[in-house]
């Protein structure tokens, strides 16, 4: 059953919206909240660089042909990711289809609170002055986290993007229209200010520099592949659900290229300024070492709230300009926050609106599960964190489950169906290859990896446990539960999409 709702029919206007839509998906709260954490956490006593090898490495070799494939089953099939699922891999894995949609959504859940303090740390630093110093940025923070603003500023961000959605693909297409070009205003200047910074080519030289002996690390794939699926928005089925309102015209394979690269390009920006203005401030204003900056960063609170939310605001107040350039921050992180979020509550808008369901209804009803299901993590920072470790090694499953969707339906097949653009670039035996074997392959040998590790040496005392947030027995029970569940109700989820 396909919906009546006119919206399914929408297509993006232009081949410039569908870009910056699609940079909407890849550049968010993970450019610029995760990156710079992670790569301050997976980075040794000289540098973080052979983070960022493998994460470059992991964007040519997992997320862009991941995203090629999602474009082009968007694109074939017309449905949202659930739909998709059962008209080309077959009625057998709903439950399949199911997951990857789930995924995304209970990110959903979470990155709503995060997009909600960026709102409210926006008017923070618009109204009130920069604090001074770290009590008077833990007591702004602690205050606003024991209050009701976290409750209310997640409802204005489920509610917000109840609105960016209410009309499908056209009102998408103009809210993406304003939020990335300013986004990307915004990186640069905060860029160019970190770069004159005394000191800051301290903290960049830290970033790039390479310990060639930590490749040899499972810690540092593993990180890069999450972060890479993270930040690009690869694997989440996101793309699949703007790509059914794609123009043939608009390309496929050149696309998928371009929003990769952009987004890669934009978390290295933001980790050049996170990291040029907190070595900079820190060893200037404060007197640290290189050793204690790096604790700061890497230590900062669950979730990456101290180095975003407590030490940045401080840091600002320590530069020239910086009371301005807060500003900007936090509301660049808003928007980037909020243009994901719009992708997430879009993907399961669409799912029920292929079954039936009209488009106003389904957003409310969505907006409504997210906001709820939202509350435990705007209440407590260890679900938060919880929630970022489970449904982010998540995204590895939701990779390989798109991959096999490809090996099922025939990539030779779903090529054949593709009309491509003129002037695109036709996906050869090189994207065959990597959906084939180094997808499944990647996502199922690192996850394979982590298991062993936790259980060996990352927390053998108490991996067993579920209720330590970042066991192996938390993650599997929640996949556990969730893949039981789609699977036990597998025949009624495909008779809705039948």
């Amino acid at each position: 059953m396909h919906s009546e709702d006119t919206s399914v029919n929408q297509r993006f206007g232009t081949r410039a919206g569908l870009l910056l839509s699609a940079l909407g998906i890849a550049v968010g709260t993970g450019n610029i909240w995760r990156f710079p954490r992670i790569a301050a956490q997976s980075g040794g006593d000289e540098g973080a660089g052979a983070l960022i090898l493998a994460w470059v490495l992991f964007l040519l070799l997992w997320s862009v042909p991941l995203i090629i494939a999602e474009y082009m089953i968007g694109r074939r099939f017309r449905f949202g990711v659930i739909g998709s699922f059962v008209k080309g891999m077959g009625r057998r894995f709903a439950w399949m289809g199911a997951f990857v949609a789930f995924v995304a959504t209970a990110i959903g859940f979470f990155y709503a609170v995060i997009v909600g303090w960026s709102l409210y740390y926006f008017f923070q630093m618009l109204f009130f002055s920069l604090p001074a110093d770290n009590v008077s940025s833990v007591l702004i923070w602690d205050s606003f986290q024991a209050s009701y603003w976290p409750f209310a500023m997640h409802l204005m961000a489920v509610a917000a993007g109840a609105f960016a959605i209410w009309k499908g693909v056209k009102s998408i297409e103009k809210v993406n229209k304003v939020l990335i070009p300013l986004l990307i205003l915004i990186i640069f200047a905060a860029v160019i200010r970190a770069f004159t910074l005394p000191g800051s080519g301290a903290g960049i030289a830290y970033l790039f520099r390479v310990e060639w002996a930590q490749l040899q690390t499972p810690e540092i794939w593993l990180q890069a592949l999450t972060q890479n699926a993270w930040d690009t928005g690869a694997g989440w089925g996101l793309f699949l659900s703007y790509a059914a309102y794609m123009h043939a015209r608009h390309g496929t394979v050149k696309n998928a290229f371009i929003t990769g690269l952009g987004n890669n390009i934009i978390s290295i920006l933001m980790a050049i300024m996170i990291f040029g203005t907190v070595f900079s401030v820190l060893q200037y204003g404060y007197g640290y070492a290189n050793a204690e900056v790096l604790e700061v960063m890497k230590t900062s609170g669950p979730a990456s709230t101290g180095l975003t939310f407590i030490w940045m605001p401080q840091l600002f107040e320590k530069m020239g300009g910086g009371s301005i350039l807060a500003v900007f921050f936090f509301l660049g992180l808003a928007c980037a926050g909020f243009s994901s979020l719009m992708s997430m509550l879009e993907l399961s808008t669409r799912a029920l609106v292929d079954r039936g369901v009209k488009r106003n209804k389904a957003v409310l009803i969505i907006v409504s599960f997210v906001y709820l299901l939202g509350i435990p993590s705007a209440i407590s920072l260890d679900i938060l964190s919880n929630q970022d470790f489970v449904w982010g090694l998540g995204l590895m499953i939701s990779g390989v489950f798109i991959a096999a969707f490809g090996i099922r339906y025939g990539l030779t097949r779903l090529k054949a169906e593709t009309e491509f653009a003129p002037g695109d670039w036709f996906p050869g035996k090189w994207w065959d290859a990597l959906i084939r074997f180094f997808v499944p392959a990647a996502g199922i040998i690192l996850l394979l990896w982590w298991m062993w590790l936790s259980i060996t040496s990352f927390d053998p005392e108490a991996w067993y446990n579920p209720f330590r947030p970042f066991s192996l027995m938390t993650v599997l029970l929640q996949w556990g539960v969730i893949l039981g569940l789609f699977a036990l109700f597998n025949k009624r989820i495909a008779k809705l999409y039948r």
